[in-house]
């Protein structure tokens, strides 16, 4: 009892690091922007994880070939290609904190989706979850005024939708096939979603790359840290803590995106961004809190920094 204990207890503290570290990400990856493309920045981090992660899989002599390759496929154009190309383009012009906010909307969308794709409908206090996130994407996006980035802030919005969709494929899929190793697949998934992201990047004809210290550093943290050792710690956790706390846990990452990038890159939102944000972060405590209640599953796609 006492081993299980220490088990959660170092779990817990994992999680802990692992938001300080998914959180501060944002702040990296929109500075890391300033000296190479967004492509070229993507396709080193998401091509760099995944590799890395297969490294460590055979240091600990695990199997590596890849199992379940068509959805592995699938699963890797959504979580990695599709999330990650978008949150990086939105950063390009985007500030740090609302993007990271406006792309942690995606269990409001696994909400939504899940309806007519899984049967999981609605119910109850979900709703007040969707009223919420709904009223903050609206005081965030401010479709009443056309300023420029609006863009940006539809690609976030996009991020969270392909995040979402790659939640409930791998949900879909682990019903079917339950014994899947989850380290070989994220590693595997973030390899072949890596590969439109390394094409785009060979043919971008943008600013040389920047081989500065600072660009060298976010590199190093974002590959090494957020992406690879992140999804160790991530599905480390998953596996020796209750139901709902991991879930919990995780929403402490857009809290402190915001926070750093106000303390760091002077990223001040305005009142009615800020009433926006707290409405979405309040929509991710609503839904944790249903999880924790309910003692559901947290589906391991769920982890994204």
């Amino acid at each position: 009892m006492k081993m299980f204990a220490s088990q959660q207890v170092r779990a817990f503290a994992a999680l802990m690091v692992l938001a300080l570290v998914w959180g501060y990400n944002w702040v990296v990856m929109k500075v890391a922007l300033e000296y190479s493309t967004a492509s070229q920045f993507a396709a080193m981090r998401t091509f760099g994880g995944g590799l890395f992660l297969l490294m460590l899989m055979a240091a600990m002599r695990r199997p590596l070939k890849p199992r379940e390759v068509p959805s592995t496929i699938v699963l890797g154009l959504l979580q990695t290609t599709g999330f990650t190309g978008f949150i990086i383009w939105a950063l390009v012009q985007g500030a740090a904190g609302k993007t990271s906010v406006l792309s942690f909307t995606m269990p409001f969308w696994v909400l939504l989706l899940a309806w007519p794709v899984l049967g999981e409908r609605i119910r109850g206090m979900q709703w007040l979850a969707v009223l919420l996130a709904l009223a903050g994407l609206v005081f965030i996006l401010q479709p009443w005024h056309l300023h420029g980035s609006l863009v940006s802030m539809g690609l976030a919005v996009m991020a969270g939708i392909s995040w979402a969709l790659s939640v409930i494929f791998h949900k879909k899929l682990t019903q079917r096939v339950p014994d899947l190793d989850l380290l070989s697949f994220t590693a595997w998934q973030m390899l072949f979603g890596s590969i439109p992201i390394v094409l785009f990047a060979l043919g971008d004809i943008g600013k040389p790359i920047d081989w500065n210290p600072t660009y060298i550093g976010a590199i190093v943290f974002s590959v090494l840290l957020a992406n690879a050792l992140g999804w160790m710690a991530w599905l480390y956790a998953l596996q020796r803590l209750p139901a709902g706390v991991a879930s919990m846990t995780s929403m402490l990452i857009p809290v402190i995106a915001v926070l750093s990038a106000w303390l760091q890159l002077g990223e001040r939102p305005s009142p009615v961004e800020a009433l926006g944000m707290a409405m979405i972060i309040g929509a991710l405590l609503v839904i944790s809190w249903i999880s924790i209640r309910r003692h559901l599953q947290v589906d391991a796609a769920m982890g994204q920094d």
